[in-house]
């Protein structure tokens, strides 16, 4: 019988990542007029910078853009002498991550999703399966409308859509204040939980105030104190200067973004200015090389990416998680040609691209295998959790017999920002009644049995399992396919059901963020001043971006070739998705039977079986022979994605590991690279706003009377 978690086959690299800080006595509150620059700051500078960017590459600055907001602030003020307190560096990365919020796909805020709908609906994909007319008016305009014709964020057909994203953004702040603070108050006060990875969250921000009060004023006094005693070495450089200073390295990071930016992101966008078509340097997305290789790996989707900023994200990732991204990479290569050998990838034809490539070999293949792939790492996330368990839960409980002897086990800490708990449970009652209200208004047709369950019976039961799991051994758990299990089990008809904001939400990771600014000395009530600030902000300036990008250019179109191949891929899963529960028009409902639509004849349990026992086996033998289980992650991320973008994050993580480490020593280099991360996002959010200084500037031109 192998043990996973036995104290010598412990994943190393998880360890180099863990830290501890101390639960401090005294809590201040950290919102103040620094917060509101830096909202304003993520929000005018960083968000117009990462809507092209990810838009043009597909580079994600959701990390990097709060770091920015961070160091900028932090070195600015103790420049000035007037150093930041942590409570409020703290307080500014919480709001700088909410303004940051966003994903690859949809980067730019909650209003993001609205532009990808629009395609969504007029989509080729949606044409070809006879949808175009079955989306409703809460989610989208209908094709025909004049808000899409003219590319109209802000037309009354939007009024509906953009109100719905207000009210779950409402809904899910109450949640967060409420579900998350409760499942805090019983897991670390009541319970006493160690949380063993919420210092890692913490110790940046830590480190940033540390360094001003060291570095400040009293470095100056050092540096004057020494050039007096050793007047003859005032020119020569400390004996410390082979430690390279924070601010040296966010410079640096942004001269390289502002450089390679410029080829990347900044010639296509100013030469799109006065040409019909902009003129890339570096092609974006990626060179297509799927036909020219088709005769050698046949069915497989090959290309090649140029992109600096992917490269620097490899040397931050976890190596073996890069590792394990590459060997699927391998795996998919060499598997491809052999199921089409062998007839598995029959949907494929010479001269397919990569998007239709990788198309139909997600229905051959590769869909059912990722599903059960994903069941699997579900399975043994769960197992070598409760494995761990085994002795922590009797150490957490005897400890817990100890404190409750000395101590009230509802006692909270004076200053920390605590509230009753009737109140977070009244409130969650409140706000979950009111989703379920309102998504029976949109999708009557779903049984409201379904919505109550998942409201209150598996949403605060997977919340409470992962914060419990995040407080003991730092794990989580995630039961996958429960939304579409739900919509296929309860006889739904129609494509609103994939639509709805369905109350399925696991907040299991808001009682650990509690806990990180518990340990920074954070009043809990100056976060939700921050976030009372900045979710509006957010919600504005993201309403104003993206009306003005997708007003001046189309969305995905030549200038924007990221959104262009990626959002393409993306129609025609969602409406393979869809196909299950679409009733075409003037069908009847009751003759509508799922198993003979289109995504269920992409469904084969036979290759979900493959997926689920490669994973187990993996983790199995991984563990045996002591091997870094985060390789299993790493190959469920890269299973059948594109390899075009994770080779030169290999690239980074080998140069990463095997020079930079050994230059500079392991744990300087991990604290050194982020910092140069954020430097060169930041140089690439400079020029995205610039190019939307520049597009403002052309409208109002070509807009004067003369």
């Amino acid at each position: 019988m192998f043990r996973i978690t036995k104290e010598t086959k412990a994943d190393k690299e998880l360890e180099t990542y863990r830290n501890l800080l101390e639960t401090p006595t005294e809590f201040k509150d950290g919102f103040g007029w620094t917060t509101v620059a830096g909202i304003f700051f993520c929000g005018l500078v960083m968000m117009p910078g990462s809507i092209y960017l990810g838009l043009m590459t597909g580079g994600d600055m959701t990390s990097a853009g709060t770091w920015v907001t961070l160091i900028l602030f932090a070195e600015i003020a103790r420049r000035a002498l007037k150093p930041v307190s942590k409570q409020s560096l703290v307080v500014l990365l919480h709001a700088a991550n909410i303004m940051m919020g966003g994903s690859m796909l949809f980067p730019g805020g909650p209003l993001a999703p609205l532009v990808y709908r629009s395609y969504l609906v007029t989509s080729d994909a949606v044409r070809d399966a006879g949808m175009q007319l079955s989306f409703p008016s809460w989610f989208v305009p209908p094709p025909g409308s004049p808000a899409l014709l003219e590319r109209n964020l802000l037309h009354m057909d939007f009024a509906v859509p953009i109100a719905l994203v207000a009210f779950v953004m409402f809904i899910g702040l109450i949640k967060k204040y409420t579900l998350g603070y409760f499942l805090f108050r019983i897991t670390s006060d009541v319970e006493k939980l160690a949380f063993p990875l919420a210092p890692i969250a913490a110790q940046g921000a830590m480190a940033l105030a540390e360094e001003q009060r060291e570095g400040g004023i009293s470095a100056a006094n050092k540096a004057a104190a020494e050039r007096e005693e050793h007047p003859a070495d005032s020119a020569s450089p400390p004996s410390g200067s082979n430690r390279f200073s924070r601010w040296r390295l966010f410079t640096f990071g942004v001269c390289a973004g502002i450089t390679f930016g410029m080829l990347q992101v900044g010639v296509p966008a100013i030469t799109g200015l006065f040409l019909e078509k902009p003129i890339f340097l570096i092609p974006q997305p990626f060179i297509d090389t799927t036909i020219l290789t088709q005769g050698a790996l046949p069915a497989t989707p090959t290309g090649v990416t140029f992109d600096l900023g992917i490269v620097m994200l490899g040397m931050v990732i976890p190596f073996w998680a890069v590792i394990g991204s590459f060997i699927a990479i391998i795996i998919t290569v060499v598997m491809n040609p052999v199921l089409y050998h062998f007839g598995v990838l029959n949907r494929w034809q010479p001269g397919m691209d990569t998007v239709n490539t990788t198309f139909s070999n997600n229905i051959d293949f590769w869909m059912s295998f990722s599903i059960g792939a994903g069941v699997g790492i579900a399975v043994v996330s769960l197992v070598s959790t409760i494995w761990s368990l085994r002795t922590k839960i009797m150490e957490v409980r005897r400890k817990k017999k100890e404190d409750a002897k000395t101590r009230d086990v509802w006692a909270t800490p004076p200053g920390r920002g605590d509230y009753p708990l009737w109140l977070s449970l009244t409130g969650y009652v409140l706000a979950a009644t009111a989703m379920i209200w309102m998504v029976h208004l949109l999708v009557p047709q779903f049984p409201v049995l379904f919505l109550i369950l998942f409201s209150f019976v598996y949403s605060p039961f997977v919340s409470y399992v992962n914060a419990r799991l995040l407080g003991i051994a730092g794990q989580t758990v995630e039961i996958p396919f429960i939304r579409e299990g739900a919509f296929l089990i309860s006889g739904a008809k129609g494509v609103d059901v994939w639509l709805a904001p369905i109350p399925i939400e696991n907040y299991g990771h808001q009682a650990q963020a509690f806990r990180v600014n518990e340990l920074t000395g954070v009043s809990f009530w100056s976060l939700f001043k921050a976030e009372l600030v900045a979710l509006p902000v957010l919600f504005l300036l993201s309403l104003f971006f993206w009306s003005f990008i997708w007003n001046a250019n189309a969305i995905p179109s030549e200038a924007f070739p990221n959104a262009q191949v990626r959002w393409e891929l993306m129609t025609k899963q969602q409406a393979l998705l869809y196909s299950s529960t679409f009733v075409p028009p003037g069908t009847n409902p009751a003759d509508h039977n799922i198993r003979d639509s289109e995504f269920m004849k992409a469904i084969h349990p036979g290759f979900m079986g493959g997926g689920f026992a490669m994973t187990v086996i993996l983790f199995i033998l991984l563990s045996t022979f002591g091997l870094p289980v985060m390789l299993i992650y790493g190959l469920v991320r890269g299973i059948g994605d594109l390899p075009h973008y994770m080779m030169l994050e290999v690239v980074g993580a080998l140069v990463g590991r095997f020079y930079f480490h050994k230059k500079f020593g392991e744990q300087n280099f991990l604290r050194m690279a982020p910092t140069v991360l954020a430097g060169y996002f930041t140089g690439v959010g400079l020029l995205g706003m610039t190019t939307i200084a520049l597009k403002l500037i052309q409208q109002a031109v070509s807009g004067a009377p003369f």
